[in-house]
């Protein structure tokens, strides 16, 4: 007879691929209107861009903070899982880590959006850092590890180096029309091959 009362719990039951989509589809609108109008934008902004009442996202995300918290997850998420894919696709693995990077500058743009809210003292931004680095700091490596590999880039390089690099790089985007950060990107993974 089995021990039901052991303590440990059920898990969470996993969503429908429908719901699965819609919130999906919610985080990226809030994502753009983030990125757009600020974190501060209305709630009702985002139910439009998403195509949803306000009530469906006060129903998954009950605070404003929540909702911050689940698009940087979101985005960080959408980065990382996209690396094998790109692997598999590129012709090289450098194409597919300058295609990741392309990623990165996204996610980046959207983070920058958010700069001021996780730089708050709420406690729900707390992690988020640390969640950062630790999901896409071992993708970059991956990425690295397979150009090195296939002796397109030098075998020196880091992958918290390269991000902080590339984070850098794109710090003020968009506050001068002259300054294009996606070159200074481009020349910097080109940089990285093999002479």
């Amino acid at each position: 007879m089995a021990d039901t009362d052991s303590g440990s719990e059920r898990p969470a039951p996993r969503k429908r691929a429908d719901a699965r989509r819609n919130e999906r589809a919610l985080l990226d609108a809030a994502a753009a209107a983030f990125v757009a109008s600020g974190v501060d934008v209305p709630v009702r902004d985002i139910a439009v861009r998403a195509g949803v009442g306000v009530g469906t996202i006060y129903r998954h995300f009950p605070t404003r903070a929540d909702l911050i918290v689940a698009v940087y997850r979101h985005q960080i998420e959408a980065c990382a899982d996209a690396a094998p894919a790109l692997l598999a696709d590129s012709d090289t693995p450098h194409a597919a880590l300058a295609r990741w990077i392309d990623l990165f500058v996204d996610f980046l743009v959207t983070k920058h959006g958010l700069a001021a809210a996780l730089q708050s003292d709420d406690a729900a931004f707390q992690t988020l850092h640390a969640y950062f680095l630790d999901r896409l700091v071992p993708v970059c490596d991956h990425l690295l590890d397979a150009a090195v590999a296939a002796d397109e880039i030098r075998p020196d390089l880091d992958a918290y180096g390269l991000l902080r690099g590339v984070g850098n790089l794109c710090i003020g985007a968009g506050n001068d029309p002259r300054y294009d950060a996606r070159r200074l990107v481009d020349l910097l993974v080109t940089g990285l091959r093999v002479r």
